[in-house]
This record gives C-alpha cells, structure tokens and sequence, in this order.
C-alpha cells in the first residue's frame, strides 16, 4: 500500500497535511491521551490537567496555570522529527499546499514548513492582556515571576494558545477549512480525530483519497483509502521519498 500511496503523492498538486499530538511525539513532545500523555500528568496541584488548561481556571488560578504550563506545555529542547521534515520537504517540491495543525510547538516551521494554519494557537506568541504588547516565547520566560507581568504596563503576558472554553481564531479555521476543500489529497496523522471542532475538519474533505497514520484507530478509519499504523516519522520519510 505504501507504494500506492506513495504515487498519490506524487500525482497531487494539492496535497494537505492535518496533524494532531501524536506528529510531535517522536521529538518527545507527550501526547494527551497515552498512558505516558499529559492528561495522566498531576502537575502535583490536585487539579486534573483538562481543568488547568480552562479558561477559567487561568483567570481564577493563574500562578497555578502558569506553573503547570512552564513545566509541562514548553518544550524548549524539542527538534523536528522526520515528519516534520518531510512535510516541508513535500511543500518545497510544490506538492503539498498547507499543514494544518492542532499543536502550539511550533516545529513544523521550524523544519522549514511556511503555509502552516496552527488551529490551537503557539507558545511562540505571547501577548499583554492589558496593552496587547507582544512577546516571543524567551521574552515571556524572561519576565519575572511565575505569571509573567507586562515589561509595559504590568499587565498578564497570556499565550496565544487556545485554552479549554475558548473558540478557535475564525481566520485561521476559515483558512484550514479553505485548504482541506481544495485538496486532492488529505493526510491525516498522529491524531484520534475525536477533538471538536478540530476533528470536523475531515469532513470538509470531499476527495477519495485520504490517508490516516495514527497509532490507534479514529472515527474515520472506514472512511480513508489507506491506513497506516507505523511510526509518523517513518511513514512520511517514505512516502515523501
């Protein structure tokens, strides 16, 4: 199946990635739901992580969200892995046309990735909650104090990732949106596709070729013209080969 799959690749001029946790993993990023995810993780507060990553609680609790979000959500070592690279590799050959992505990490740009619709947000972009000055993740690590005062105006420097309770940036999902519609192929890998609204996304698909890679099974497994079980990293290496 590879082989086919591989010819598809070749073929397509519009080619779409859509990635979820499971893409970073292999560069030691945690997942969520594993048995080693971040959801298994108590951050020693006595709050699960699903509640920690609220809205609310980052308005009620916010030195807590800030020090379970330091430890566990940055991941300052982390190097793109062989997806990651081969993703950029397809897009610089003009095959593929967008990555979609579910994770803030920021490693699909840096492999090279340009067209990248990041639907949760980045750790890379920080911002004052008071006077919108911006900041880079090391700046906002930078800024003393577990929650990090504006250098302005002393407001909260939040990250612009999308907390439980918040809605997605409608720009960004109109775009994700516009790109799955238009591709002539959809690769889907390293995520349950059980995560709403973002798992939708499948569902603007209207082509015949789309290709899963995931560990587990998804919702959309009956569905896809060819399913991968393998590492992601792998997988792509060859089929961008």
């Amino acid at each position: 199946m590879i082989d086919t799959v591989r010819q598809w690749v070749r073929e397509s001029k519009r080619a779409v990635f859509f990635g979820g946790a499971g893409t970073s993993t292999e560069s030691g990023i945690p997942d969520f739901r594993s048995a080693a995810g971040l959801y298994a993780t108590s951050g020693g507060s006595g709050f699960p992580p699903e509640k920690m990553l609220s809205h609310t609680f980052f308005m009620e609790h916010t030195a807590l969200f800030f020090d379970f979000y330091k430890k566990y959500m940055i991941h300052r070592g982390a190097q793109p892995n062989e997806a990651h690279k081969a993703l950029a590799k397809l897009e610089r050959e003009g095959i593929l046309q967008a990555v979609v992505t579910q994770n803030i990490d920021g490693l699909h740009q840096a492999a090279g990735s340009r067209t990248v619709y990041e639907l949760h947000g980045s750790v890379h972009r920080n911002r004052c909650m008071d006077c919108g000055a911006f900041y880079t993740l090391e700046e906002m690590l930078a800024l003393e104090g577990v929650v990090p005062g504006c250098s302005a105006c002393g407001g909260v420097v939040k990250p612009e990732v999308v907390l439980y309770e918040e809605a997605l940036d409608r720009s960004t999902w109109a775009k994700a949106c516009e790109a799955v519609r238009g591709a002539d192929l959809l690769i889907v890998g390293g995520t349950s596709l059980t995560v709403y609204p973002a798992a939708g996304l499948v569902g603007e698909f209207d082509g015949n070729r789309l290709v899963l890679i995931n560990r587990d099974e998804t919702p959309y497994d009956s569905r896809a013209a060819a399913v991968f079980r393998g590492s992601i990293g792998d997988t792509l290496k060859e089929l961008a080969r």
